[in-house]
């Protein structure tokens, strides 16, 4: 199987051991603690499920820095992203060197990880400036990223943490969040050798479910993760059980026995473009994927990244950074012309109005008054199930 990136064996912070974890979950509870953001805790859970491997704790603000100027640590380790503690202030936790974390997304405020802390920093603007502008591409307030990455505080805390939960993911998600070291097992049991990955935030329609037939077909590939983000989106997107019922239908109707895994991971979506769909790359490695899907506008929002800039992106990673192929993809539609989904790269031959095409408006303003996309669009199985979404909100 592929390696993980940086490590020959995934080195997981989640405390595995029953003793251990019992030990510190007591410790935990007379500990010093400060309610981190949902960046932070998202964080610490991909930390928690190996995703993030091999890195074992939050950065300090010169790797920061430097992962966003340059994807790689002060050490040269190779990181697409900071991965940072930023709290507002350090008044619960005073001059502590452990501390526990607690959970910002969980009733009650758990404690999710405890940690050692190496250094306690403050951010200047400039920093935080150089960092959202390196990953983000932008520092416009009214970029989702950018607002929930500078509405954290400005006081880095760094170092090695101990991970006791999954946060919400666990409990709301049982079957579908899996952890990297959780995938890479389902791999090796299911006997794949060469495994695409797919990432969604959103249901899948035809398009994206050809699109991975396509990439299967061509890449020669035995086996497919389709892989959903279960973390805080921006308002007006799907809620993830409800993305997560549609595509299990898609996959039980529209795809071979032992041929696709639908599992999903606990992170936010950064709305970072180019920069995550390197992140995304990364940690599919982790999990065991050989290739990974990247179409058009991967990772973005509005109009802040040109619509192929998340696949040139990876023509500039540092030397060996890693060893998962990206399976480049233009825009799927249905071709009126050819009777098929196809990718419009593909069919120089036609022209717009040859192509189904519906606005992510126009099919939400569909569902919502019970009217199912054309079959050319989705299928109608999985349109029901948001047809039910839909109405149920109205």
């Amino acid at each position: 199987m592929i390696k993980p990136v940086g490590s020959d064996e995934l080195q997981p912070c989640y405390v595995y051991d029953p003793d251990t974890h019992h030990a510190i979950t007591h410790e935990a509870e007379s500990l010093p603690s400060i309610v981190v953001s949902s960046q932070a805790a998202a964080n610490a859970v991909m930390m928690g499920s190996a995703y993030f491997n091999p890195l074992q704790g939050y950065m300090n603000v010169a790797d920061s820095v430097s992962c966003a100027e340059t994807m790689q640590m002060t050490s040269g380790a190779f990181f697409p992203v900071p991965v940072m503690c930023l709290v507002e202030n350090t008044d619960a936790i005073g001059d502590a060197k452990r501390i526990a974390l607690r959970d910002p997304n969980v009733e009650g405020n758990p404690v999710l990880a405890v940690m050692d802390i190496e250094a306690v920093e403050t951010v200047s603007d400039e920093q935080m400036q150089t960092m959202t502008v390196k990953v983000y591409g932008t520092d416009d307030p009214e970029h989702p990223g950018v607002a929930a990455f500078n509405s954290q505080g400005r006081i880095a805390l760094s170092g090695p943490i101990q991970v006791l939960n999954f946060s919400y993911f666990m409990t709301d998600f049982p079957d579908t969040f899996r952890t990297a070291v959780e995938i890479r097992n389902e791999i090796a049991e299911r006997g794949w050798k060469k495994i695409v990955a797919f990432q969604t935030r959103n249901p899948m329609h035809l398009a994206h479910e050809e699109l991975c037939h396509m990439a299967m077909d061509r890449l020669g590939c035995d086996g497919l993760v389709i892989h959903m983000l279960l973390g805080q989106l921006k308002p007006g997107d799907i809620p993830a059980p409800v993305r997560d019922a549609a595509i299990r239908k898609m996959v039980e109707l529209y795809f071979p026995p032992n041929s696709a895994m639908v599992t999903g991971y606990g992170y936010d979506m950064l709305y970072a473009g180019p920069r995550e769909a390197v992140l995304h790359a990364y940690f599919r490695q982790n999990m065991g994927a050989t290739h990974f899907i990247i179409g058009r506008d991967h990772a973005g929002v509005g109009d802040y990244y040109g619509a192929f800039d998340a696949q040139t992106i990876f023509d500039e990673l540092p030397e060996g950074a890693m060893e998962i192929e990206i399976f480049k993809a233009d825009h799927t539609a249905w071709s009126k012309k050819l009777d098929k989904v196809v990718m419009m790269c593909e069919a120089p031959d036609h022209e717009k109005d040859d192509f189904v095409l519906l606005s992510g408006t126009k099919v939400r303003e569909m569902l919502g008054q019970g009217i199912a996309p054309p079959k050319e669009f989705s299928r109608p199985e999985v349109a029901k199930i948001l047809i039910d979404y839909y109405q149920s909100i109205n």
